[in-house]
């Protein structure tokens, strides 16, 4: 008696592009991207949006600092090699002036800080320059109200608590005119290296 040959059973893939976008819905909702935050810095409106004016700043306002291809600073026009607590302190001392130092600025609100780099500057000066900056702003605002320039960065990040808000606007100076103390900081196109 002969046998029969037997079939090979199939498998039923009427299903499986079902089950394959199941799964990529699972993994789409289940997934986190990483959000790296950056730095926040209010870049300046676009130049077809403002009008076309000179605006003159009083060469005494303005905290002149420059950091070459070689990371090598001028703070004011001199060789700058300490370290990024001695340019946060000068920095104070520049804005917190109020007019006293006829070669300083004329008040917080009128002070300016100048960033400039070359092209070659590397990252890490740069933020560490932007760093002493904002830490040095920081401080000032802190020491208005009372606190820590830990617990200024605490009170910062959390705006939505009106407590938070209160004591942030008072150490900004911000009245109905707009803020006393702003932290006016110019940062300029980089020049080409060796230019």
């Amino acid at each position: 008696m002969a046998r029969k040959q037997r079939e090979d059973p199939q498998i039923n893939s009427s299903s499986m592009a079902d089950i394959a976008f199941l799964l990529l819905i699972f993994f789409l909702v289940t997934t986190t991207i990483a959000n790296d935050r950056g730095l926040s810095l209010q870049l300046p409106p676009d130049p077809d949006d403002i009008e076309k004016t000179d605006i003159q700043i009083p060469e005494r306002n303005l905290f002149k600092i420059q950091i070459n291809s070689a990371d090598k600073m001028l703070v004011e026009g001199e060789p700058f090699e300490q370290g990024p607590d001695e340019l946060r302190k000068q920095i104070k001392e520049f804005v917190l002036n109020n007019g006293r130092d006829p070669e300083s600025s004329d008040s917080p609100k009128e002070a300016i800080v100048s960033l400039k780099t070359d092209r070659g500057t590397t990252q890490e000066k740069f933020i560490e320059v932007i760093d002493a900056i904002q830490g040095a702003y920081y401080d000032m605002y802190a020491d208005r109200v009372g606190v820590t320039n830990e617990r200024w960065r605490e009170i910062a990040s959390d705006l939505t608590d009106p407590e938070n808000k209160r004591i942030y606007d008072k150490g900004r100076g911000k009245t109905a005119d707009g803020l006393e103390f702003p932290m006016n900081l110019s940062i300029a196109e980089p020049t080409k290296i060796g230019g």
